[in-house]
């Protein structure tokens, strides 16, 4: 058995463990004796906030862990934008991370994949604000990214 991991929360705040959402009542520390999948509250992007393509990635692999029935769909969709993706984006950098987040996703690392999505976010925003592109380019790459057109 591999050592545990304790995780503290406070009033009010969820926890979204192999699928199902906890919400505790009261400040509680929580010590997972075996493997688990989870993620913490402040990790969990909602819908309505995944508006550009790298926040629509990361809502697609954040189902896969949120939702196990739901992973055959969920990979079916992170393969779609993965692809489109790569073939948008020109940044070097960029590229090479999101060829390692395939990997990390295709190897059933999905938690691991989705901090270093965090990681583009930063990066996602000064390309699509960049002055020099034309706000219409802008509107095209995301509704060709968007996993929901």
């Amino acid at each position: 058995m591999k050592s545990s991991l304790r995780i503290s929360l406070k009033a009010g705040e969820r926890i979204f463990i192999n699928g199902a959402v906890l919400r505790v009542d009261r400040k509680v520390a929580l010590e997972f004796l075996n493997d688990v999948t989870f993620l913490l509250e402040n990790h969990v992007l909602q819908p309505e906030d995944a508006k550009t393509p790298l926040r629509q990635l990361y809502f697609i692999v954040q189902m896969m862990l949120i939702n196990p029935e739901g992973a055959t769909q969920a990979m079916s969709m992170f393969r779609k934008s993965i692809v489109m993706l790569l073939a948008c984006f020109k940044d070097d950098e960029v590229l090479t991370e999101l060829k390692h987040i395939d990997g990390m996703v295709t190897q059933g690392r999905a938690f691991e994949a989705l901090k270093a999505i965090r990681a583009l976010f930063p990066v996602e925003e000064r390309v699509l604000n960049t002055p020099s592109m034309p706000a219409a380019t802008v509107e095209q790459i995301r509704k060709e990214l968007s996993p929901w057109s």
